[in-house]
């Protein structure tokens, strides 16, 4: 499957919830098919956490499709998603991600508490890079570079 297919699926076929979900998919593939379960869980708690301030979209689809901030937008649209194995392991570990952060904040298990960003530090140096570190897992360091608080609903 390529990256552009996967997206546009997202974007113009699939309904909410499925298109959320599918993106938070592949942004783990992506992001983390090399990393632990417990990296991918925390790249996916990640988009959550960001989902939630409401800051880069309202929804996951447009968070992880925000300009420079995932894979999706990062690598080339041409990208094929072809590890079999690992995009199975991607699209489970982005739905109990989804479980897990339906569930109210208390009662969440959180792997990168406050985590508002993260850095695979042999690829990318960002001007954020020295924000607080929450955690290092494989090749990736958490980082707190903003406290993000859930949106406010209106109604």
């Amino acid at each position: 499957m390529k990256l552009a297919w996967i997206l546009w699926m997202a974007g113009n076929v699939l309904p909410q919830p499925a298109a959320d979900s599918l993106c938070l998919s592949t942004t783990v593939y992506l992001e983390a098919r090399d990393q632990s379960v417990r990296g991918q869980q925390a790249v996916a708690e990640v988009a959550l956490r960001r989902r939630d301030s409401g800051l880069w979209g309202r929804n996951l689809c447009q968070v992880v499709t925000a300009r420079k901030q995932f894979a999706p937008t990062i690598v080339s649209p041409q990208t094929r998603l072809s590890n079999r194995e690992a995009w199975a392991e991607a699209v489970t570990i982005a739905l109990e991600s989804e479980r897990n952060w339906a569930r109210p904040a208390g009662q969440r298990r959180e792997i990168v508490p406050g985590a508002s960003h993260f850095m695979a530090h042999a690829i990318a140096s960002p001007s954020w890079r020295n924000a607080y570190q929450v955690a290092t897992i494989g090749d990736h360091t958490f980082l707190q570079v903003q406290s993000l608080r859930p949106r406010r609903s209106r109604g």
